[in-house]
């Protein structure tokens, strides 16, 4: 009769737990720090005390913030809710209208051209910005805001995304319904179809917001006018001042800090709508 193996050290439930809480740690410091450096000026940076809330300056920082360059920042910050919402949405219902044409439709060499997109998941998207700046040259919209927001409107993981959500969330049997109540194919997905795969908008939306926002290379490439900057270049342009004038890091840390306050509201507001199964098997 064999005896029972006694668990191991490393699966026993307080390694388990110190495990996480190590990668919570490590995921919140950052944060922690971001924080607490917002409070400080450029002396107390420098100082190397940034994890402490002495000597406190939340405020001024946020004045000295809104005052600097006749308040370019909330100008960066008023562009990368327009590149990252208007790009996001737009990408979204783009991606899951191809998603449901691949689901729904049969067509000829179908699976090819699906194979197609997915190789351009395979592509980075920095390989792809000088190639997008002289076609945007060509047409001339280079240092305008479409020559940021016309390339994101593509994105081929979102594609394949919805069509593994329509998939999963369309039944056959309610779009045959729609067909027979008289409903064009244009209704039924707009009516039927967008409805239930809405957690795989949602999904992608969220998916590409934050890419947008957080997009770099591009602005970099495309845009060269202060004013059409995002958040991403025009901080970059401030930290790379920063070894001439000290005075510009509190403005860094402050900006960075209050960029991160849409993508948390992005997450915490949607995430009711990633609840899975709530339309799947729903007929007519």
């Amino acid at each position: 009769m064999s005896t029972p193996r006694t668990p191991s050290v490393w699966l026993s439930r307080a390694a388990v737990n110190g495990a996480l809480l190590l990668a919570v740690a490590y995921t919140l410091l950052p944060l922690v720090w971001l924080v607490t450096a917002a409070t400080k000026d450029a002396g107390g940076l420098l100082a190397g005390d940034a994890f402490s809330f002495e000597g406190f300056d939340l405020g001024g920082n946020l004045s000295r913030l809104a005052a600097h360059q006749d308040g370019v920042y909330f100008r960066w910050y008023a562009n990368s809710l327009l590149y990252a919402g208007l790009g996001a949405l737009a990408c979204s219902l783009v991606s899951v209208a191809a998603g449901y044409a691949f689901h729904v439709h049969d067509f000829r060499g179908k699976e090819k051209l699906f194979g197609l997109v997915l190789m351009g998941v395979l592509v980075p998207t920095t390989a792809l910005a000088l190639p997008m700046y002289l076609l945007a040259s060509e047409v001339g919209i280079v240092n305008t805001y479409a020559a940021v927001l016309l390339p994101v409107l593509v994105n081929p993981f979102g594609v394949y995304l919805s069509r593994v959500f329509c998939a999963g969330y369309i039944p056959d049997e309610a779009l045959e319904a729609a067909r027979i109540d008289g409903a064009g194919e244009l209704r039924a997905f707009w009516a039927i179809g967008l409805r239930m795969v809405m957690p795989g908008l949602v999904t992608v939306f969220l998916f590409q917001f934050t890419a947008i926002w957080n997009n770099f290379f591009l602005p970099l490439v495309m845009l060269s006018d202060q004013k059409l900057f995002p958040l991403s270049l025009g901080l970059y342009a401030w930290n790379s001042n920063a070894h001439a004038e000290p005075g510009h890091y509190p403005l860094v840390v402050t900006g960075s800090l209050l960029a991160v306050v849409p993508l948390v509201i992005a997450f915490v507001s949607l995430q009711r709508h990633w609840k899975a199964g709530l339309t799947a098997g729903s007929v007519k």
